[in-house]
């Protein structure tokens, strides 16, 4: 009875002379348990402190992350398109909010809204079926958004649903898309946004074979007055990646050059584009695959390789990419991680210097802390 009544105190000391006393083999065995089970609700408290959350149902999630740290996420339903932001790095977003509902719009294998963000502006695009791309505009200061002249100036000239938009500290935005307006034949359009007007539409490049690869998704980034695109070319029956540049603002553009030292004949198109930045020392950096490997690459040296996949992403300086339905990535210089499982994946460095990765996973939107 005695030992009921202080049945605290007697395992506590029974406790204190397992780590202080020498203890038999069946005394070890129950200590080696005991601490078994407290190694694994450590690790189960440090993985659930990283397990991914779901946000809502939806596909294709695009991001940005403004110099405050402000992340903007913005992704397709349907015909809906939302956005949602986190203030405080990635740990919690906002209840989406419904931007536009856009008929028959474009959504699923990299199409979808797409987003940019300056200092006072957020720009989303959308594309429908019919060959529209439809553009909406928000103001930080209000926080409204409204909707503003279509991109393409022909109307129907982009039916396929391949662009993407980048955006400059000077609020200028930039759009580049697979455009058929000339021969019906598609070939790499761009058009520049400011005060809310658009340039008058023009082709950055046009394949002398032409046309560009079909249905690979063009990619663009603005650092300054230099703005740059990439696209998978189909020159000579192969699908090379290429890249032009512009110094100034997108008025002029340079020859296209080719990337990497390898090539791809292939007579089907692979439904990849890769991606680019411009680091901090204005220097323009590329990822891409090629017959199912992934390459990283700076313009005019050999690729290197990074690993095995599809669905090539660089968001700033984390390359990303898909191994079946692995979702992996690996920072430029940086060791491979295998992210979770799902596809269009989005990594992002946040302002407390952590990474954010956004993907869909099952219809849904869900995101994670690294």
């Amino acid at each position: 009875m005695e030992k009921g009544i202080n049945s605290g105190k007697y395992f506590r000391r029974k406790e204190l002379r397992f780590f202080c006393f020498r203890i038999s083999n069946h005394g070890r065995l129950i200590y080696m348990k005991r601490l078994f089970f407290l190694l694994i609700i450590c690790v189960s408290t440090h993985l659930s402190s990283r397990a991914q959350t779901t946000l809502a149902p939806g596909e294709q999630p695009q991001l940005t992350v403004d110099a405050k740290g402000k992340i903007r996420l913005v992704y397709g339903e349907n015909d809906k398109i939302y956005f949602s932001t986190s203030n405080d790095n990635g740990k919690t977003f906002s209840s989406p909010q419904l931007v536009a509902q856009v008929s028959e719009m474009h959504l699923g294998m990299t199409r979808g809204p797409q987003l940019a963000t300056s200092v006072d502006y957020s720009l989303i695009t959308a594309m429908d079926k019919r060959g529209n791309i439809h553009a909406f505009k928000q103001s930080h200061k209000t926080g409204k958004w409204e909707k503003i002249a279509n991109v393409n100036n022909v109307n129907g000239s982009a039916p396929e649903g391949l662009m993407s938009i980048a955006a400059d500290e000077s609020n200028n935005f930039y759009a580049v898309w697979l455009d058929l307006r000339e021969d019906r034949k598609n070939n790499i359009c761009f058009a520049s946004l400011k005060d809310s007007k658009w340039s008058t539409n023009k082709f950055a490049y046009k394949s002398p074979d032409e046309h560009v690869c079909e249905c690979c998704k063009p990619s663009v980034t603005a650092k300054g007055k230099t703005v740059a695109i990439m696209f998978r070319n189909w020159l000579r029956g192969s699908r090379d990646l290429y890249l032009v540049t512009s110094n100034d603002g997108g008025q002029n553009f340079s020859d296209a050059q080719k990337l990497g030292n390898g090539t791809w004949p292939l007579k089907g198109c692979p439904m990849d584009g890769g991606g680019l930045a411009i680091d901090s020392k204005n220097q323009i950096q590329t990822a891409w695959q090629r017959d199912g490997i992934v390459f990283y690459s700076l313009p005019g040296q050999p690729e290197q390789k990074v690993g095995e996949g599809r669905h090539v992403g660089l968001n700033g300086s984390i390359i990303t990419w898909e191994t079946g339905s692995e979702l992996m990535m690996k920072p430029i210089g940086g060791t491979q991680q295998k992210l979770g499982e799902g596809t269009a994946v989005k990594v992002y460095e946040t302002k407390d210097k952590s990474l954010l990765a956004v993907w869909e996973k099952d219809d849904k939107i869900v995101f994670k802390k690294i």
